[in-house]
Order: structure tokens, then C-alpha cells, then sequence
């Protein structure tokens, strides 16, 4: 007599080796990149930090305060640069392996929204590096106090530019994220311009959290996020109203 737990077993196991194949080729994606980057990982560093080089007063430079900062410094900022240019392959492994288990319908709304949170995320990167981080380094160090040399050491130069980046590329899924719900049912678009003041306090709470302490920064994090919120809810409107208008 046949067991019935086998099937689901076997089902189970067979999900198991899936996500353990598509895993893989996720870390083989980060890896051939990374090792690509390796010779440049000096330029990548120094192409990073231009916008701080240039706000340094005249005659001063970077400073490494640990013995093997020079080493192991430009390593990490070409892993972090790789893990962004493999994102479009690891978001697709993990596509591979979800979209089997969706209907038809939520495979036609599910791909647009991941096209449009990965270009949204490297358009937050480019739009910190192009003019947030010029303007914060500009900021930082016309309020540098008189006698005081102003020589920031590079791993802390790393962590600031790890979480600008971080920051300004995961707020710019906010469209992304306010489609998502609508398309849920968990909210409408209604609902969402009630929500509008108590959004823009939380949204300026945020970004009083997670950049660092300089107001430049949490204003050019804030606004942008609640001018994306109420694009995600001008869409969300649009996305409503055609189902009426078929």
C-alpha cells in the first residue's frame, strides 16, 4: 500500500534542491562579478569617494587608521559593487523559483513591478552619488569649525557611503511597495491620501534614523520619499480607474 506522505515528501525535497540550485547560481553570479572587479577595486574606491575628494580642503586626504584598511578596504566596495550589478540575476533566481507556484495573471502583474524595483533602486543609488553625496561632503565641510583638519579615515568613509547608498536605493521602492499593497486589496488609493500627513511625519522620522546625522542628508532622503509615495498613489488611482472605464 502506498504511503501518501511519500508524495509530499518528494515534493518537498524536490522544492529543497530547487531553491539549493538557484542559491548557487546566485552566489556564482556574485562571485564571477566580484572577481571581475578585483583588478579595479583601487578605482572603484577612488571613483566612489570622488564627490568627498573633491570637498576636502586643499592639501588634505583621506587617512587609514588601521594597519590593513588600505587592503581589505577597496576588497569590500567591489563586493558591494558587485552584489549591485548581480541584482538583476538574484532577483531572477528568485523569480525562477516562485513563479511556478503563480497564476497566470499574478506572473503579468508580478514582472513589471520587479523591472521597476530594480531600475528604481540603481535610479536611488545614482541619484545619491550625482548629487546627494556632492552635497553633503560640500555641507560637511563648509561647517568644519576653524584649527580643525578635517581628514576622514576610510572604512568610516565606507559604512557612510554603504549606508547613503543603502538608504536612497531601498527609498526609492517606495511606488513599488504602495502598488503592491493597493494591488492586494490592503489599502486603497483613498485610504492612502488620508494616510498623507501622518506618511510625511514618518517618512522624516526615517530618515532622521537611517542616514547620518547631518540635516542635508535627512532632507534629501525625506522629500524625495514622500514625492515617490504620492507617485505610487497617482498610479494607484490610474490602476483602479481602468477596470471602470473597460
Amino acid at each position: 500500500m502506498t504511503d501518501p506522505a511519500e508524495p509530499r515528501e518528494e515534493s518537498l525535497m524536490g522544492h529543497l534542491l530547487e531553491l539549493r540550485s538557484r542559491l548557487l547560481k546566485g552566489v556564482l553570479a556574485v562571485v564571477v562579478v566580484f572577481l571581475a572587479l578585483m583588478p579595479f577595486a583601487n578605482d572603484i574606491y577612488a571613483r566612489l569617494t570622488a564627490p568627498l575628494l573633491a570637498a576636502l580642503p586643499a592639501g588634505t586626504a583621506l587617512v587609514a587608521i588601521e594597519v590593513a584598511s588600505p587592503f581589505f578596504i577597496p576588497i569590500k566596495v567591489a563586493f558591494f559593487v558587485a552584489l549591485l550589478l548581480a541584482m538583476p540575476a538574484l532577483i531572477y533566481q528568485a523569480w525562477a523559483f516562485v513563479a511556478p507556484g503563480l497564476y497566470q495573471q499574478e506572473k503579468r502583474m508580478a514582472r513589471p513591478l520587479l523591472v521597476a524595483a530594480i531600475v528604481l533602486f540603481y535610479v536611488g543609488c545614482a541619484f545619491a552619488y550625482y548629487l546627494v553625496l556632492p552635497t553633503v561632503f560640500a555641507f560637511l565641510a563648509g561647517t568644519t569649525p576653524d584649527g580643525v583638519a578635517w581628514t576622514p579615515d576610510i572604512s568610516q568613509v565606507l559604512d557612510f557611503l554603504l549606508v547613503i547608498f543603502l538608504a536612497f536605493g531601498l527609498s526609492f521602492e517606495m511606488p513599488v511597495a504602495v502598488m503592491v499593497l493597493l494591488l492586494l486589496g490592503v489599502v486603497t488609493p483613498a485610504q492612502l491620501r488620508e494616510a498623507r500627513g501622518y506618511v510625511i511625519v514618518g517618512v522624516f522620522v526615517l530618515a532622521a534614523i537611517i542616514t547620518p546625522p547631518d540635516v542635508v542628508s535627512q532632507i534629501m532622503l525625506a522629500v524625495p520619499m514622500w514625492l515617490l509615495y504620492e507617485l505610487g498613489i497617482l498610479m494607484g488611482t490610474l490602476l483602479a480607474r481602468k477596470p471602470k472605464a473597460a
